[in-house]
């Protein structure tokens, strides 16, 4: 007997280009709104059967607003119609958004392990970016982030 196939995807977003970088994001990116922006996508591009095939599997499992940084988990055969449903995203609240997809794998170890590595180094470009604006709880809050990967399960 074979398992429950799932993919994962670990994807940036980017917000508007075009706002001010030294304001303050127009929207917190949560588990709740991209859910919610995807599943909205999903629904209007491949109608309820689409959405009733695909909810059953499909999940955010991780998020960084510092970073914009989250991982999706989605069945084998749903994937491609949830990758779609992400790019055809454009608005997550009133805010703009356009999604790129870091890594595709089958595992959640492989998943981790990519995630890591590209959040690290976004944070990274995040301290230089912001520079003298950095909150104090910035490297606690991702360090948080950090651990919350590692102990990623199904």
């Amino acid at each position: 007997m074979v398992g429950f196939k799932n993919r994962y995807m670990v994807m940036e977003v980017f917000l508007d280009p075009n706002k001010d970088l030294s304001a303050d994001d127009p929207i917190i990116i949560t588990q709740f709104n991209l859910s919610k922006a995807v599943k909205d996508s999903i629904l209007s591009n491949f109608g309820e059967c689409g959405l009733a095939s695909s909810t059953n599997s499909f999940q955010v499992k991780y998020v960084n607003p510092l970073t914009k940084l989250c991982i999706f988990r989605t069945s084998k055969e749903d994937y491609q119609k949830v990758w779609a449903a992400v790019t055809l995203v454009r608005t997550i609240g009133n805010c703009p958004v356009v999604f790129n997809l870091l890594d595709l794998s089958g595992s959640i170890k492989a998943c981790k392990t990519a995630a890591l590595k590209c959040d690290e180094m976004k944070f990274e470009q995040y301290k230089l970016s912001a520079a003298d604006r950095l909150p104090a709880d910035a490297h606690q809050r991702m360090q948080n982030f950090l651990e919350k990967i590692k102990h990623l399960e199904h």
